[in-house]
């Protein structure tokens, strides 16, 4: 009979129904949870990995921080500016004399040069007086018979008057002598107003300047005749030395030039090129005409100019600049610094190389410098690059110069 064997190391049967022993089941429960385990250390290491993927990724994608933008500076400064009303001016003499014979008659002689400079008095030309002369000989001759004539009738009055203090004659004829000596008289002034009239007809055949100035071109010739009736005109003197400039003020700066005038301040005149850049002469205000023109909202002013080196010509056209007034102690920028939005105004402020945007109120601009509010003096601003600057930019400053306002007398411009 055979024995029945059992395998030790096999787990013993288990029924339908029967549980497993305590640490079996605890067994298994611990292989599970270690699987969990490492399954999570899996996933965690793979998380790990993807993450320090994308950052790697990020790291390369990030952009370079972007490089400083390099602008010049100007510094704002204290100081004073002048008010300026600009106007296109057109230079005119003081005096312009178009000079044509009083007489008829021939040119004998002229005595001037073109662009000749004369003065008062010296000769420019000379007309055939010789008929004139013969005229003033006979008007000389009427005077002295006339004279004569008057003296007879004055002796016989004489006579005529002791004879009736002796009753010798009659009162009618002493009163007929009486009226002829008048008569006379009458005579003899017509003769001498006939005399002065020749021998102004004399002089009129010698013409002299009559004023200093330049003389144009010559207009006649020897040989020439001429007549009375100004038709033909001899000669034109332009007064250089002083001379004037005759502009337009505006309507709306009247009164501060008025108010200036009023004080009997004398008000400052630049003449300048046409470029308006280049100073040709310095005079002074003379006087405004007395009305407005309608039609342009304007008054004319005169200035004058002493013109010692002829620097202003006859009917030039000129730039003028009137100094109405000074601005003192303001703040003053370079006008290249400024910026426009709309009508706004501002300027790039540098602090710590950092360009902040600060708006700004605009007023006169002489020279490249204008007058600001909302500033101090010694503040830097940017003078460059402002199509890459913006608020909060980093900036490096590649100069430290600073703009020198110009001095109140200096050209510029008018007050917007």
């Amino acid at each position: 009979m055979s024995l029945l064997t059992v395998d030790t190391n096999e787990p013993p049967f288990i029924e339908r129904g029967h549980q497993l022993p305590a640490h079996a089941s605890q067994s298994r429960r611990h292989k599970k949870v270690v699987g969990v385990i490492w399954i999570l250390l899996v996933l965690a290491l793979a998380l790990a990995v993807v993450l320090v993927w994308h950052h790697h990724d990020a790291v390369k994608k990030v952009a370079p921080a972007p490089p400083k933008i390099t602008v010049t500076s100007t510094t704002a400064k204290k100081g004073d500016i002048g008010v300026y009303l600009d106007a296109i001016g057109t230079v005119t003499p003081v005096y312009t004399d178009s000079i044509t014979s009083q007489v008829n008659g021939l040119v004998v002689a002229v005595h001037y040069t073109e662009g000749q400079l004369v003065r008062k008095g010296d000769p420019l030309v000379d007309i055939d007086s010789r008929p004139y002369r013969a005229t003033l000989l006979q008007a000389q001759g009427a005077l002295e018979r006339d004279e004569n004539v008057l003296a007879q009738a004055q002796m016989d009055l004489e006579r005529y008057r002791a004879s009736w203090a002796r009753n010798a004659i009659a009162k009618q004829i002493l009163d007929d002598q009486e009226k002829l000596v008048l008569q006379d008289q009458g005579t003899v002034k017509n003769d001498q107003g006939t005399v002065r009239y020749d021998e102004l007809q004399v002089e009129y055949c010698h013409i002299t300047a009559p004023i200093a100035g330049r003389v144009g071109l010559r207009l006649v010739d020897p040989g020439n005749v001429v007549q009375s009736s100004g038709a033909v005109t001899l000669a034109v003197i332009t007064q250089l030395e002083p001379i004037t400039v005759i502009f337009t003020i505006p309507e709306d700066s009247l009164g501060p030039v008025e108010a200036q005038l009023h004080k009997k301040a004398t008000l400052t005149v630049s003449a300048l090129d046409r470029t308006a850049q280049t100073p040709i002469a310095s005079g002074k205000l003379l006087t405004l005409d007395n009305q407005i023109d309608t039609t342009t909202g304007t008054v004319k002013a005169r200035a004058v100019f002493d013109n010692k080196n002829d620097a202003l010509f006859p009917n030039q056209f000129v730039n003028t600049r009137l100094l109405v007034n000074t601005l003192q102690a303001v703040t003053l920028v370079a006008a290249s610094a400024i910026q426009q939005n709309g009508q706004a105004s501002f300027v790039y402020v540098i602090q710590n190389n950092i360009a902040h945007i600060r708006s700004i109120k605009t007023g006169v601009t002489n020279g490249g410098v204008t007058q600001v509010d909302g500033i101090n003096p010694g503040d830097v601003v940017a003078n460059s690059s402002f199509d890459k600057l913006q608020d909060n930019t980093a900036v490096v400053v590649s100069n430290k110069v600073s703009t020198q306002p110009s001095p109140a007398g200096a050209n510029g411009n008018s007050a917007p």
